[in-house]
């Protein structure tokens, strides 16, 4: 049976670590997120990590009941680190398209820790925040409820392209850069006469294709969305 986490104000009245540091959740998570970005999800351990903050690894799970359970509070530190600063316009086309931009981005900044984390529920303190303002803004503006699919639709583009993305970055650089050049170097090349319509969009390809889509694909949404509350 794992360990009971210790609460918060008890952690807090504990020595520090040898070199002074004073654990917390949060620092445990920067610290991981800091690992993710330069070693990858493969070098994010409980020993590497405790190496990292100078502590026992042991002592980690006084936070967290395990490196899973970490995982969410990464992804919830990002949906917060989304959220941050944010308030509503009260427009809620100009809304929800700078939380679903904010979102991306968030992920997309952490590419290592992104691509471990979008698939999860986290049911956190940021996350439980995320979903209570998108609701919150269509219900604003007039959708009804029960029905969810915009808000399921919003939610699921934004955390698939925010790993798509995330995943490309996380290629070595090598890879990624032969990824990118694939558009001029094989398809900018293409006959026409076998490849018509790869042909004439050769030139819009190789511009467009380097880039993530979500942009475009949220405006789409967004209208659709807007077209159906029209038509309520």
């Amino acid at each position: 049976m794992p360990k009971p986490v210790v609460p918060e104000e008890k952690r807090r009245r504990r020595r520090p670590t040898k070199s002074g540091t004073v654990l917390s959740e949060r620092l445990i998570v920067e610290t991981a997120l800091r690992m993710l970005r330069e070693h990858g999800s493969a070098g994010l351990t409980a020993r590497r990590l405790g190496l990292a903050l100078d502590a026992d690894p042991s002592t980690l799970y006084r936070y967290f009941r395990g490196m899973d359970e970490l995982t969410l509070a990464i992804g919830d530190a990002l949906m917060g680190q989304a959220l941050e600063g944010w308030r509503p316009t009260g427009e809620w086309r100009q809304d929800l398209r700078a939380v679903g931009l904010r979102i991306h981005a968030a992920y997309v900044a952490h590419p290592q820790a992104a691509v471990l984390t979008t698939s999860r529920v986290t049911g956190r303190a940021n996350e439980l925040a995320a979903d209570e303002t998108v609701l919150d803004v269509l219900r604003t503006a007039g959708f009804p409820l029960p029905d969810v699919r915009i808000y399921h639709a919003f939610i699921d583009q934004t955390l698939a392209f925010a790993a798509l993305d995330a995943a490309s970055l996380a290629l070595p650089s090598a890879a990624l850069r032969a990824d990118e050049d694939m558009w001029r170097s094989t398809y900018a090349r293409l006959p026409r006469a076998t490849h018509p319509r790869i042909a004439e969009a050769a030139p819009l390809l190789a511009a467009r294709m380097v880039n993530s889509a979500y942009p475009t694909a949220l405006d789409m949404l967004l209208a659709s969305a807007a077209a159906e509350l029209e038509a309520v």
